[in-house]
């Protein structure tokens, strides 16, 4: 039976994409695991695996082909012995099947219920259940529930295999919908781009033609910016202490290679007061808090044309070197757009460092579902008044931390905060 090939969801957030390059063509044998295609979401090109074997019979996006929307066939696979007849009936759900010898099993029932598309793989305690598109066929022709079959493609795809020996059972009943919550209108988007460019009417400009990235960035944190209460937490760090400790380490760790920036003592200070304040480790789920367990905490990386937020995963118990490492790593290849989803998904507080373009102070729009991000600003020497209350020359850091009130309230955002510079101004203490 011919089957049609979706465009895939690469990322919980991909709604469409750009189909990049071909790597096989039509007539090419494919196995199960195979690489067929690369995907330019708006975050990275990504490999395509197939999931199910056969021939590639037809290409139905041409590479280049931008905008393509999730789940729009973009190629059609043919079993072995099937001839382009098969193309037309998967390409066209109208048309009749093909009558078959007496002497085969019947590929497809004749009716047009059998001829039609694939159901869409349903969701499982929230999640959608990714199954290929032939295998939802045959569960489909079986009465089988896919919330109940284990997976055995890639990242737990379920494929034809899966389905083939499985027995129907009763699918269990949909709980009733609830009700849902009404829906604020959308704000006004502001003038149109006709408008805008009649207002410039002979005046010399360039057109930019936004990429995926740029719209997703534009939509996501317009989205925020309105529906997010945000509040704003500032304090002043000094930075004496954690440069000269820094400094020493720098020295010790010279013949590993291994330089720590300001930033790798940031992320630490972080990891470890969300430990501190479990309560402030936490997202937004839409009608619920997630709190977590683990420190995840992403931080800002500047690309060109946007940002990516790479997430550093367990980051309270890992040592400075190794955080050091692990994001240097991830800004590398996030400047070469090639992390994979799970590596900038996720996390429960960011990080947006801009003192080293020379930013004193400034406030940053929280990224959902995280509960908060730190606004770093350079050290500044400015005059202090010391313990003792007399005025002395300090390096001084300015933060603020953006904060989702829906999360976090004032008090525990102030411990939160509190505990971060603690930990940056007794650096030693974050070894301990």
């Amino acid at each position: 039976m011919a089957t049609e090939i979706l465009m895939p969801a690469l990322s919980p957030t991909m709604e469409e994409g750009t189909l990049a390059r071909w790597l096989k063509k039509e007539g090419d044998t494919v196995a199960s695991g195979d690489i067929i295609a690369e995907i330019e979401t708006d975050k990275a090109t990504m490999e395509f695996e197939a999931v199910d074997e056969g021939v590639l019979g037809k290409i139905l996006i041409a590479e280049g082909t931008e905008g393509v929307k999730v789940n729009t066939p973009i190629a059609v696979m043919l079993e072995e012995g099937e001839d382009a007849s098969a193309i037309e009936t998967a390409s066209n759900p109208a048309a009749p099947a093909k009558a078959e010898a007496p002497a085969e099993a019947p590929k497809a029932a004749a009716t047009p219920a059998a001829a039609a598309p694939a159901p869409a793989a349903p969701a499982k305690d929230g999640k959608r259940i990714f199954a290929s598109p032939l295998a939802r066929r045959i569960a489909a022709q079986k009465g089988l529930d896919l919330a109940t079959i284990a997976g055995s493609g890639p990242k737990g795809r379920i494929v034809k295999a899966d389905v083939e020996g499985a027995t129907a059972a009763p699918k269990a009943e949909a709980a009733p919908a609830k009700a849902e919550a009404p829906v604020a209108k959308a704000a006004p988007a502001g003038p149109s781009a006709d408008a805008v460019i009649k207002m410039y009417e002979g005046r010399a400009f360039e057109e930019v033609k936004l990429d995926g990235m740029r719209k997703t960035i534009a939509a996501r944190l317009s989205e925020a910016k309105q529906t997010i209460p945000h509040f704003y937490l500032r304090r002043d760090i000094k930075l004496d202490a954690l440069l000269k400790f820094r400094s020493q380490l720098n020295k010790q760790l010279e013949g590993r290679g291994i330089k720590l920036s300001v930033n790798d003592f940031i992320i630490k200070a972080v990891a470890q007061a969300l430990q501190a304040v479990p309560d402030a480790n936490a997202v937004w789920a839409g009608d619920r808090v997630l709190k977590l367990k683990p420190s995840d905490v992403a931080v800002a990386v500047a690309i060109e044309g946007g940002l990516f937020t790479p997430v550093l995963k367990d980051a309270d118990m890992k040592s400075l070197s190794a955080l050091s490492t692990e994001m240097k790593d991830l800004a590398k290849r996030a400047r070469d757009r090639k992390l994979a989803p799970h590596e900038y998904q996720g996390g429960s507080f960011a990080i947006s460092n801009l003192g080293m373009f020379g930013i004193d102070n400034f406030d940053a729009i929280v990224n959902p579902p995280h509960a908060g991000i730190l606004a770093v600003g350079g050290g500044v020497k400015k005059p202090v008044v010391n313990a003792e209350g007399e005025i002395e020359v300090a390096t001084v850091m300015s933060v603020t931390m953006s904060v989702d009130h829906r999360v976090i309230d004032g008090a525990l955002g102030a411990d939160l905060l509190k505990i971060i510079v603690e930990n940056l101004e007794n650096p030693m203490t974050m070894l301990a």
